[in-house]
């Protein structure tokens, strides 16, 4: 599919409703994108509630959406847990955008897209004090990768991965040292997202948005 076609097609952005999902959305709507979100709150106002927790919630958010717009051809896998149980966490940072980028991957009209949000933390070394969270993100980058390779006739898969943006709610975790003297903000990161649902010779890429915080790691 032409970049100037995706670019005016449908994409899911899960976890849209609020914080850094919503400036995601914002951006690609200001962009020229149709944009459904999701999220697992009723009360939220999505296009789609769908908890990703539950072993089929990837299958049924996707039919949903498909459901809603045939012409269905990019997805951000933006909704994340930080805190919570083991499992938990593995099903919604990890299992959900697994699901979502294969079904998407077996869709036959076009060439589609998909952007991981990962964590700029990811880019560093792994060590023993990793989180949960952490490690499910880095499963994500390597996803990211391995999907970008095996699904390349079909799909562009590619990550974005935040510095100190926005810190999880309840956690007043210090932002750390950064190279440029601008903290970089959810704009920046939708401009990040928005760049790479567009760019047509683009795939198994991460940028990072964290003001090069991953070169001090």
């Amino acid at each position: 599919m032409a970049a100037d076609v995706m670019r005016y097609g449908t994409v899911l952005v899960t976890g849209g409703t609020r914080r850094l999902g919503r400036a995601i959305a914002d951006a690609l709507r200001a962009a020229g994108w149709r944009v459904l979100v999701s999220s697992h709150r009723k009360e939220a106002g999505a296009d789609i509630v769908a908890d990703l927790a539950e072993p089929s919630g990837a299958v049924r958010l996707y039919a949903a959406a498909l459901s809603m717009a045939p012409d269905l051809c990019a997805i951000v896998n933006n909704a994340a847990l930080f805190r919570g149980d083991d499992a938990t966490l593995e099903a919604v940072n990890l299992a959900a955008p697994r699901k979502l980028t294969t079904l998407l991957a077996g869709k036959e009209e076009g060439r589609c897209a998909v952007v991981n949000i990962l964590d700029s933390r990811t880019l560093g070394p792994e060590g023993l004090s990793d989180s949960c969270y952490v490690r499910t993100k880095r499963a994500l980058l390597a996803d990211t990768r391995r999907f970008a390779a095996m699904f390349a006739q079909s799909l562009r898969v590619n990550a974005v991965a935040p510095g100190p943006v926005l810190p999880p709610e309840g956690c007043h975790e210090p932002s750390g040292d950064m190279l440029l003297d601008c903290r970089p903000t959810a704009d920046d990161v939708g401009a990040a997202v928005a760049y790479l649902l567009s760019a047509a010779a683009v795939t198994g890429t991460v940028i990072p948005v964290d003001a090069g915080q991953h070169l001090l790691i």
